[in-house]
């Protein structure tokens, strides 16, 4: 006899309070994963999701998450939670500001996955997908735009690199890594001015993420599925 209820699938996001984190969570929640969504308030269970709270820029915090959801399978993790620093430029750079954003941008996803390792390996899917950005992109990172961001730009490409060494380090578990780019999307870090909707960019990185198995671990994909230079 076999049984009649079945493992749902679960996904983990960080910095799931609002924006496209929050839309990637109502998203899988629709698709009937479990989405425990990470975020610096308290825990709560809000609507279809489990809310836990999370600090990524405090190691103390993301330790904690690993421990409070220990034995949980995990067949997702989307590492979303980021900051924006300092735009002004050279002129401007702060040594706190920067260290700050390369904490939470690029240390913090690092540290998550570490603390996540086991319930990634009990999960079916296993996927890790870093929210990195174009504009950690060496070849075109600065094709669009003139803005400073020293600190994000540099955050992001460190994400990128640490996507392909993680993609290197847990091909052996059969967890696939990718970093994508959500596009210039309308949320508090995009601006005004930002043209690709939270809606379109979140249902974009889901159907990346949806398809992706071992052989793309390693990659770097826009929302819309074009490839980005490294």
């Amino acid at each position: 006899m076999t049984s009649s209820t079945a493992r749902l699938r679960t996904v983990l996001i960080t910095g799931a309070s609002r924006g496209l984190g929050a839309e990637l969570a109502r998203l899988y929640a629709e698709d009937g994963w479990r989405v425990i969504a990470c975020q610096r308030g308290p825990a709560s269970s809000e609507g279809s999701a489990d809310r836990l709270a999370l600090d990524v820029a405090d190691p103390a915090s993301i330790d904690a998450l690993g421990q409070s959801i220990e034995g949980v399978a995990i067949d997702l993790l989307i590492n979303n939670a980021a900051v924006r620093g300092d735009t002004g430029g050279l002129a401007t750079l702060e040594p706190g500001d920067f260290l700050d954003v390369m904490r939470v941008n690029a240390l913090a996803p690092l540290l998550v996955t570490r603390a996540l390792l086991a319930n990634l390996r009990a999960g079916e899917h296993r996927v890790v997908a870093n929210i990195s950005s174009r504009a950690g992109s060496l070849a075109e990172g600065t094709l669009d735009d003139d803005d400073g961001d020293y600190a994000y730009r540099c955050s992001k490409a460190a994400l990128n690199m640490a996507t392909v060494k993680l993609a290197q380090d847990l091909k052996g578990d059969g967890i696939s890594v990718v970093s994508l780019h959500p596009g210039w999307v309308q949320t508090d870090m995009g601006g005004s001015e930002a043209v690709v909707s939270v809606a379109t960019s979140a249902a974009g990185l889901k159907a990346i993420i949806d398809g992706t198995g071992l052989a793309d671990s390693g990659s770097f994909r826009a929302y819309d599925g074009r490839r980005v230079s490294w």
